[in-house]
């Protein structure tokens, strides 16, 4: 067992990390997926569900840095010990809410976890492992995160339908603050001492060690997010209202597109090896342009269910992606560069959701083409600009190939 954990990158500190995944993960895909029908149910109109699309996607990026500093200058576990708890209380007031205006406060606080602790995540993964074995630790956190998507839409949809939508997602959110509370103990075991001591850099220090390479990565990466957040918040809407599917059979149709997600993380993993994460990170821009139309083109489940597993693919080059980000990245800014990628690419995304609310009230579909021709142009960027760095440069350690 213990050969079997060392192989998969899984120690004390990335087997703490992974397990708080794991159990956040779990509690929060119960409802998360239900998120604008749970709005609806409290009053909130169109706008205002596509208000909460851009102001998820802009407090996703403003929390990102901050978080990178805590987890720099406090160390990893006292960080994560605080994003947890400021979760928790944000599940409480997201459950407790009795209009969308508290629903969205209780929101701004659940970003404590997906937001504030993303850096720190990368970061014990940077710490932990040598550059040859990060993609690895990666695929596996991200394996961990996604098994509870798999099943816990279904369950949630189940609960939606036998409870109500607000009753349902009640229930989920009383099941996330019990599991949060399990990961705060979870974390209180890392022991992992910060690399050196934190360099004494604002934003701007921050922004000019970042490389050319990881800048261009950055780009293609906010094209590619705005052809997400233009759709992101609509897609239960339109597979629901539009489309006529159940909620139960919408979370089936999640646990195919994580099931496809994680079936190939791994393998990704031995492909790497042979092509390089370029080429991977390529093919999972590509499939982020495609889900949109595909989703459009889909008449009814059985079409649905291609559309998802495309979906699922879009997570195929995720974590050469963030191993590439953290080689890039200089140690004692680690955490504090995760954080300031995160945050320019949230900040530029963060008009997404908005545009296309707007898009959605001349028709369903508009922001779904849309979303698709962004995607598209973002891939071919980055697929350009590594062809022409492969011609000229040798892969290097972290940045080609992960061997």
């Amino acid at each position: 067992m213990v050969r079997w954990a060392h192989r998969l990158g899984l120690d004390r500190n990335t087997g703490a990390v992974a397990g708080a995944v794991f159990l956040m993960a779990l509690g929060e895909e119960l409802w998360k997926r239900f998120v604008p029908k749970y709005l609806e149910s409290l009053g909130a109109p169109l706008a205002a569900i596509g208000g909460y699309g851009s102001m998820r996607d802009l407090l996703d990026g403003l929390a990102q840095y901050p978080g990178g500093w805590v987890a720099d200058r406090y160390g990893r576990r006292s960080g994560l010990v605080l994003f947890v708890s400021v979760a928790c209380a944000g599940y409480a007031l997201l459950a407790a809410a009795s209009s969308w205006g508290l629903a969205l406060a209780g929101l701004v606080l659940v970003m404590g976890w997906s937001s504030m602790a993303s850096p720190t995540l990368f970061a014990v993964i940077g710490d932990a492992l040598p550059s040859e074995r990060r993609m690895l630790g990666f695929s596996v956190q991200s394996i961990l995160r996604r098994l509870p998507i798999v099943v816990a839409p279904f369950v949630g949809g189940l609960l939606i339908a036998s409870h109500g939508i607000r009753e349902g997602v009640q229930l989920g959110l009383l099941v996330s603050i019990g599991l949060a509370l399990v990961t705060v103990a979870l974390v209180s075991r890392l022991r992992l001492a910060l690399p050196g001591p934190a360099e004494p850099a604002g934003i701007a220090g921050v922004w000019r060690s970042l490389p050319h390479s990881l800048r261009r990565l950055l780009l293609s990466d906010i094209l590619v997010r705005t052809c997400e957040g233009l759709v992101d918040v609509f897609l239960v809407l339109y597979v629901l209202d539009v489309v006529g599917i159940r909620a139960p059979e919408y979370g089936l149709l999640v646990g195919v597109q994580m099931g496809t997600a994680i079936l190939g993380y791994l393998p990704s993993v031995l492909l790497a090896d042979r092509i390089g994460r370029r080429p991977l990170v390529t093919a999972t821009f590509g499939a982020f342009a495609l889900f949109p139309i595909a989703v459009v083109s889909a008449e009814s489940f059985v079409g649905l269910v291609g559309a998802f597993v495309i979906g699922g693919l879009r997570e195929i080059g995720e974590p050469a992606r963030k191993a590439l980000i953290v080689d890039l990245a200089v140690p004692g800014l680690m955490a504090r560069s995760v954080g300031l990628y995160y945050l320019l690419r949230s900040l530029s995304i963060a008009p997404a959701a908005t545009l296309g609310g707007i898009l959605w009230q001349v028709r369903p579909s508009l922001p779904f083409l849309l979303a698709g021709g962004i995607g598209l142009i973002g891939a071919l960027l980055f697929a350009t600009a590594a062809g022409r760095q492969d011609r000229h440069t040798k892969p290097a350690a972290g940045d080609g190939r992960t061997g």
